[in-house]
C-alpha cells in the first residue's frame, strides 16, 4: 500500500507553490559550471529564519482531497473536510416496482492514498448541500457551502477507526482500502422513488441530477480530540471505487446503484487550521523567534529564510553550487513526518506577493535529519542583478493536497545543527 501511495504521489502536480505560482527560470545566463574546474568555498553566512501565513489557497479538483482533523502539540488543531458532487452511474434507472424494494443500506466508500498523524476512532458526518458546485469556479481552502443541517450518518456508524494500509473487504471480493461511510437509508428511498416517478426528470441527465441533488458534504467532528491525537485521511475520490452505493433486495435478488464521483465532479478540500497561542503562531507573530525555530504546514505556514550576506557578493563570480542545509526536528518514526521533498520558491521582487519557483527541490536527508537544496541559480541571479534580495520560501511539496508540517531549527536553536549555506565559486 505504501509503495502504491508513493507511485500515485510521484503522479500529483507538482506545480503547489502557491495558487499565484510562476513559471520563472533563474540562471539562464549562466556560464557552464562544468568547465570550471576550481573554486572558492564559504560557509560564513548569516541566514535569518522566520515563518509566514499563506492565506489563499485554491483546493478544487486536486489529485485528492482530505478528511479528518489532529491536534498537533507545536502547530495546534488542523481540520479538513471536502465537498463534491455526485453523478449518475446511468441515467434513467429501472427500479420497476420499488414498493417491492428493500434497501439494505446507503454507504458512501473513498479510496485511501494515504494518511497524516495517528490512526485513532474519528466521528464522521456527512450533509446534504443546499448550495451548487461548479467545475468551472475556483474554490479556496476556506470556502463552504451551505448544508440542510441533517447529519446523514447514524449515530450507531458515525464512530470509525480509519485503515488505511489494510484491505476492503465487500462480499467475496478484497479491494484496496477504503473508508466507509454508512448513510441514512432514507435518503436512498427517496432517491429511488424519485427514479421511479413518471412525472421526475430528475434521472434522466446528470444535469438534471445535479440541479436536485447537489453534493455532499463530508466532514469529522472530534471536539474532543487531544494533543498529539487524531489524522488527516488523503482520498483519491476520482477512483472508480470512490462512490457512494445503494445495496438493496429486490425480490429476494441482491443489487446495487451506484452514484459516482468522477474527474467530472466539482470538488474542494476545505481546511480549518486553528493554531491561536502554538509556537507555529508565535513564530508569525514574532518573527525573530523564528532564529530559534521556524515552522511550515501544508495550508497554511510556510518557512522563510532571509541571506542578506548574498548582496554582498563581488559580481565577478561564477558560482558553482549554492548548497544550503536545512536541519529539521525530527526523531525517525515520530507520527508528523517530514515529506521526502519540499518546494524551493522567492519573490520577483519585494512588494510582490506571488511566488515563483526557483527550479529545484529541497530533498530531505533522513540520516542527518536535514533538507539540501541547490539554491546556485538564485544566488548567480541575484550576484548577476538579475533578481533582488528576495526572501526563499520553502514549503511541503504536496501543499493542497496533504497535512504535512516541519519544524526547521534556526540558528540561534539549542540543538547541534543550524542552518547553513556552503557556497562554492570562481572569480574572473
Amino acid at each position: 500500500m505504501m509503495s502504491r501511495i508513493l507511485f500515485l504521489f510521484l503522479f500529483m502536480s507538482v506545480a503547489l507553490i502557491s495558487c499565484k505560482k510562476k513559471e520563472y527560470q533563474l540562471g539562464s545566463d549562466l556560464i557552464d559550471q562544468n568547465s570550471l574546474l576550481e573554486g572558492t568555498s564559504v560557509d560564513t553566512f548569516d541566514i535569518l529564519s522566520y515563518s509566514i501565513i499563506e492565506d489563499s489557497i485554491i483546493s478544487d479538483n486536486a489529485s485528492n482531497v482530505l478528511l479528518g482533523s489532529y491536534n498537533d502539540p507545536l502547530f495546534g488543531a488542523f481540520s479538513s473536510s471536502f465537498y463534491t458532487q455526485l453523478r449518475l452511474a446511468s441515467v434513467d434507472p429501472n427500479f420497476a416496482d420499488p414498493s417491492t424494494i428493500v434497501i439494505d443500506s446507503f454507504v458512501i466508500g473513498l479510496e485511501y492514498l494515504g494518511y497524516y498523524g495517528e490512526l485513532d476512532d474519528q466521528s464522521f458526518e456527512v450533509y446534504q448541500l443546499d448550495e451548487s458546485l461548479s467545475i468551472d469556479s475556483t474554490y479556496y481552502s476556506f470556502n463552504t457551502l451551505s448544508h440542510n443541517g441533517v447529519n446523514l450518518v447514524p449515530a450507531e456508524h458515525a464512530v470509525i477507526t480509519p485503515k488505511p494500509l489494510d484491505p476492503t473487504v465487500i462480499g467475496e471480493d478484497s479491494l484496496a482500502s477504503q473508508l466507509r461511510i454508512y448513510l441514512d437509508t432514507n435518503l436512498a428511498r427517496t432517491l429511488i422513488n424519485e427514479a421511479s416517478d413518471d412525472n421526475s426528470t430528475v434521472f434522466s441527465s446528470n444535469e438534471e441530477f445535479l440541479d436536485y441533488f447537489k453534493g455532499l458534504y463530508i466532514t469529522t467532528n472530534n471536539s474532543m480530540q487531544m494533543q498529539g491525537e487524531g489524522a488527516a485521511l488523503y482520498f483519491d475520490i476520482n477512483d472508480p471505487s470512490s462512490k457512494a452505493t445503494i445495496y438493496f433486495h429486490q425480490d429476494t435478488v441482491a443489487t446495487s446503484y451506484d452514484l459516482i464521483i468522477n474527474s467530472e465532479c466539482a470538488d474542494f478540500t476545505n481546511v480549518q487550521i486553528n493554531n491561536t497561542g502554538s509556537a507555529a503562531d508565535q513564530v508569525v507573530q514574532d518573527s525573530t523567534l523564528g532564529n530559534n525555530a521556524y515552522y511550515a504546514q501544508a495550508f497554511g505556514t510556510r518557512a522563510a529564510l532571509s541571506i542578506p550576506g548574498l548582496q554582498n557578493l563581488p559580481e565577478n563570480i561564477i558560482v558553482h553550487r549554492a548548497d544550503l542545509e536545512l536541519p529539521i526536528q525530527f526523531q525517525t518514526g515520530y507520527k508528523y513526518r517530514p515529506g521526502v521533498n519540499v518546494s524551493v520558491a522567492t519573490r520577483a521582487d519585494s512588494v510582490s506577493s506571488d511566488l515563483v519557483n526557483v527550479g529545484v527541490f529541497g530533498v530531505y536527508d533522513d540520516l542527518n535529519k536535514r533538507f539540501n537544496i541547490n539554491i546556485r541559480e538564485y544566488t548567480q541571479a541575484i550576484v548577476n542583478k538579475t533578481l533582488p534580495l528576495t526572501e526563499i520560501v520553502v514549503s511541503p511539496l504536496y501543499f493542497i493536497n496533504s497535512a504535512e508540517r516541519i519544524v526547521f531549527n534556526g540558528k540561534n536553536t539549542i540543538n547541534k545543527e543550524k542552518p547553513r549555506l556552503v557556497l562554492t565559486y570562481t572569480s574572473y
